[in-house]
């Protein structure tokens, strides 16, 4: 498992409750372990590698199998998120309306691919395939709104603010 800061709580820790009665109300199966990794993440913010170790304990699943299915995901995050997030449709709508363009110039500007944080953490990118809404396309989400008919100018003008970073 990837080496990360431990968020592993004292058993008294009611957010290691609500994951347990989870495992609980599913019967420690194996099958269990997706609906894990969601209560997991929504107590905690993000799925370290203690985490990920205690699930797979509880459920008898091999470590290797819990973090394959971590990563395979992209809901699932192995670390915390930055103060904002910037979600970027990539769906074939806002593919054409010139989403990829915002995708490109975070990467040349700020270094950022999607799944990476600012090392201040100001900022986390992700690359969604769709969220839904191709009538308004482009779309991106900032901090899980909802944006759509976005230019260019206009989600670079709201990256930039979030950083503090003059055009």
């Amino acid at each position: 498992m990837p080496a990360q800061e431990s968020i592993e709580s004292p058993p008294e820790d009611t957010r290691w409750q609500v994951v347990d009665r989870t495992m609980q109300r599913l019967d420690h199966r194996p099958e269990a372990l997706i609906e894990t990794l969601h209560a997991a993440q929504d107590a905690f913010g993000y799925l370290d590698s203690a985490t990920l170790a205690r699930i797979a304990s509880r459920l008898r699943l091999p470590p290797a199998k819990v973090l394959g299915v971590a990563t395979f995901y992209n809901h699932f995050r192995l670390k915390p998120n930055g103060e904002h997030t910037l979600s970027v449709c990539t769906g074939t709508a806002c593919h054409i309306k010139g989403n990829d363009r915002i995708l490109a110039w975070m990467r040349e500007r700020y270094g950022l691919a999607p799944g990476d944080t600012t090392q201040d953490n100001r900022l986390s990118l992700v690359e969604v395939r769709c969220v839904g809404a191709c009538a308004l396309a482009p779309v991106i989400l900032t901090d899980g709104t909802l944006a759509g008919k976005k230019s260019f100018t206009e989600a670079t003008t709201i990256i930039r603010e979030w950083l503090g970073d003059a055009p």
